[in-house]
């Protein structure tokens, strides 16, 4: 009688099976690891990035400035005496113009790419913008409507307001817009994503068709107004601007951190997030109403500026994976220094002159958007609302 033993084959997935369980355990915490490593290195990278843009945009122009005037520039304003000279043409230069300019781009790049990564969360998808929810299109219609028909339509306001009229209204417009698209979206205390991207594109069809007629009727010096508004510029920033839309802005920035753990409970599913005990309904219209808020803001000051929303939020989820705890904040510290980067280009590339920002970042942001698709395409990857 045979008394052979005969082994059986092992596999590797019976090894893997039979290997001690603490072994899967220190694999996690490996990668785990990895991850946070990663993390670390792209936010500690961004704020450099943003830092080094933040000083390109207060050097370069066409009054030069060194780094060094710089920091003596602005250590002199806190009381510090540092040993590199400069000129007085060069502090006002520095003071009065690029500084607000720089930081009014951190701001407004900023606030728009955090209300991207905020709607792509809500909409579970890296497509979304928050030109979805009719905010950009209704900050336009009001802001072209205060160009073109002025003291006809806003009457005693056009005087109490002054100059701050124009980005009143277009602050107003915004808010108003995005109050209709949730309106519309909502019934019986429930509100439809879907519903609400379908709303949000008839009002951007409404508001770009009441855009055109505004245009159709104005005359030559509006109509140079209305180009470069529509397009995007950050050439009028102001310390007064700054005060007025700043805590706006910064208070948006601040907060969106917040709504990170109830967004990554909603790339889930709604019913999922519910059975995790977050309140969906209350999530979206905070949500909805920090987008109109600092979206609004933005436009009120730099006009119409597209892509930072959309491309910023998406690049960096390649980075750092889907995570809002990380996406949020890095989504700041990236577009605040995308937004410097391109209106430094936007106002030396054709010196004198100055391009609308809007053109820079269509131009940089649209081709990375393509490639995205395509490659997206290519592994099988789609989109839906």
């Amino acid at each position: 009688m045979d008394t052979t033993v005969h082994s059986p084959k092992v596999t590797t997935a019976a090894r893997q099976d039979a290997a001690p369980p603490s072994a899967n355990g220190q694999a996690a915490a490996s990668m785990h690891r990895r991850h946070r490593h990663r993390v670390r290195l792209t936010l500690g990278g961004l704020i450099v990035l943003l830092v080094g843009a933040a000083g390109a945009g207060l050097a370069v122009g066409a009054v030069a400035i060194s780094p060094g005037q710089v920091l003596a520039i602005l250590g002199e304003q806190v009381g510090l005496s540092l040993p590199w000279a400069f000129e007085t043409r060069q502090e006002l230069v520095l003071t009065a113009i690029r500084l607000p300019r720089v930081l009014l781009a951190i701001g407004v790049g900023g606030g728009l790419a955090v209300s991207g990564a905020v709607m792509q969360g809500l909409f579970r998808n890296p497509l979304a913008d928050p030109s979805l929810i009719g905010v950009s299109s209704g900050a336009a219609l009001m802001a072209v409507v205060t160009i073109v028909l002025g003291a006809t339509v806003f009457g005693a306001w056009s005087d109490l307001l002054g100059a701050f009229l124009l980005p009143a209204a277009a602050f107003a417009g915004g808010v108003l817009a995005t109050v209709i698209v949730y309106r519309l979206a909502t019934r019986e205390g429930r509100t439809s994503v879907a519903t609400m991207l379908l709303a949000g594109i008839a009002i951007n069809a409404l508001a770009g068709a009441g855009t055109g007629l505004m245009i159709f009727v104005a005359d030559d010096d509006q109509l140079r107004d209305l180009t470069f508004w529509t397009l995007g510029s950050l050439g009028g920033a102001t310390w007064t601007q700054l005060a007025v839309v700043g805590p706006l802005l910064l208070g948006g920035m601040l907060a969106a951190p917040l709504l990170a753990r109830p967004l990554n409970a909603m790339l889930l599913g709604e019913g999922e997030a519910q059975h995790l005990g977050i309140h969906t309904e209350r999530v979206k219209q905070i949500v909805i109403g920090l987008a109109a808020l600092v979206v609004g803001a933005a436009v009120a000051v730099s006009g119409i500026i597209g892509f930072i929303g959309l491309v910023v939020p998406h690049l960096l989820r390649l980075a750092v994976g889907p995570d809002h705890r990380v996406l949020v904040p890095g989504s700041a510290l990236l577009g605040g220094a995308l937004l410097v980067g391109a209106d430094l280009l936007a106002r030396t590339i054709v010196a004198p002159a100055e391009l609308p920002i809007g053109i820079v970042t269509a131009l940089l942001g649209a081709p990375f958007f393509l490639w995205l698709l395509l490659r997206d395409r290519s592994r099988g990857v789609g989109y839906s609302f």
